[in-house]
């Protein structure tokens, strides 16, 4: 599992754009690399990442690439790339052809913001958003057949997006809407169907950064805490989503971007990978749900920092570029800490409960409400919010979540809940 992550700082509010995009099956990687020249000009690449050895082959067009031009490899080795003209943008799939590189045009897009989704699952789809100032255009952009075509116009404007199926029918969307941020699911083949998929509070800005389509696992950002923290909870289950105290290290901004895969009935036990940036640099963390700690690793050098891909066979690819190795991916066995022992409940903390609530009359997918956790004080992390697997909930295909009772902030017993 993938996600995109930018080379530079990340903000709340900024996009989230990759150094390299993955494609949906791991079997290519594209990237803007620049010229060797005195204008350090960019240009696309197309990296293998499955084979024998990873290798790039530059696909340069007739003039220099603008720097916020986005790329999206797709299974069959095309990349689709996106271009400001004007005031509009132009859509069009790059290939290698001998010495050059081939173009075939698909159309272009009047918006005065237009952002690519993540790779669809199966590698053949490409979506992207165009936010306006009330609303938000879901564009299918590759793979229907007459060029870009709308999907649907979803109220608030929409960012960051996460594929939770492997069908393509589960899209997530991080909306603003009302001076608040919640966390949106849309089924993009049934024409937009829209319905809320994580709200923790009616006042908390909630936004969704990762997401494991087998396992369910996700990975959220909140402030319902009182102040933002990195929390995670299941799709589809009636157990908290938790915020551990490990994955808020001082002075140090954390960002998850690939997860274990093939974890289908063990998401506490899922893998996860995160960019570290402090002061002294940035570093690879490794953690897990039922684990104690945040595991901090030394990134490769030249590590295109915040992307991965982690296999089924439990290695980390991270793709690096040196002037020595221009294309290089970094493979690493990950040692991962055995699963502790239960520990005995002593304390309660606020956490969140996966639940339904409908949302502008759609269908509702999952939202959250604060209920107690009891966790042991001096464990670094918090529980598993899950039991042990002779007692675990079923859990059913992806596509349809669970559907529970919500559990109102205020009614919650809160007195342990930690200060911001």
């Amino acid at each position: 599992m993938t996600i995109c992550a930018t080379e530079g700082a990340w903000t709340r509010e900024s996009p989230y754009r990759a150094a390299l995009t993955i494609a949906a099956d791991g079997s290519y990687g594209a990237r803007l690399a620049r010229h060797d020249d005195a204008a350090g000009s960019w240009f696309p690449e197309r990296w293998t990442i499955n084979g024998p050895e990873p290798y790039a082959v530059p696909l340069p067009g007739r003039q220099p690439e603008e720097p916020d031009s986005e790329l999206l490899p797709l299974a069959d080795g095309r990349v689709l790339i996106l271009r400001r003209v004007a005031a509009y943008f132009a859509l069009s799939l790059l290939y290698p052809t001998g010495p050059g590189t081939g173009e075939l045009p698909l159309g272009t897009i009047e918006a005065p913001e237009l952002t690519l989704l993540p790779p669809a699952p199966g590698g053949v789809l490409a979506y992207a958003l165009a936010p306006g100032t009330h609303s938000t255009t879901l564009w299918l952009v590759h793979g229907g057949g007459r060029g870009p075509e709308p999907i649907t116009e979803l109220p608030g404007r929409c960012t960051g997006g996460a594929w939770l199926d492997r069908g393509g029918r589960l899209l997530a969307l991080d909306r603003e809407w009302d001076g608040r941020t919640k966390t949106i699911v849309v089924d993009p083949v049934q024409g937009g169907e829209a319905g809320l998929l994580l709200q923790i509070t009616e006042d908390s800005n909630d936004r969704l950064l990762l997401a494991d389509p087998d396992s369910g696992l996700l990975i959220v950002r909140s402030d319902a805490p009182g102040h933002d923290r990195l929390g995670w909870g299941v799709l589809g289950s009636s157990l908290p989503v938790r915020f551990p105290e490990c994955l808020r290290p001082a002075d140090t901004a954390v960002r998850p971007f690939a997860v274990q895969p093939g974890q289908q009935l063990t998401p506490e036990s899922c893998a996860v990978a995160f960019r570290l940036d402090a002061a002294s640099g940035t570093r690879l963390g490794v953690w897990r749900p039922d684990g104690r700690q945040l595991r901090q690793f030394p990134a490769p050098e030249g590590w295109l920092a915040g992307t991965g891909l982690w296999t089924t066979g439990g290695e980390l690819l991270l793709p690096y570029a040196t002037d020595a190795v221009p294309c290089g991916v970094a493979r690493m066995a990950i040692p991962l800490e055995p699963t502790p022992e239960p520990v005995p409940r002593r304390s309660a903390r606020a956490a969140v409960a996966v639940t339904s609530t409908p949302v502008d009359g759609c269908d509702p997918r999952v939202s959250a409400g604060i209920v107690p956790d009891a966790v042991d004080p001096d464990n670094g992390s918090t529980s598993s919010a899950h039991p042990d697997a002779t007692g675990r909930e079923p859990y059913d295909d992806p596509a349809h979540p669970h559907m529970c009772r919500p559990v109102p902030l205020q009614q919650a017993p809160l007195a342990t809940r930690e200060a911001p």
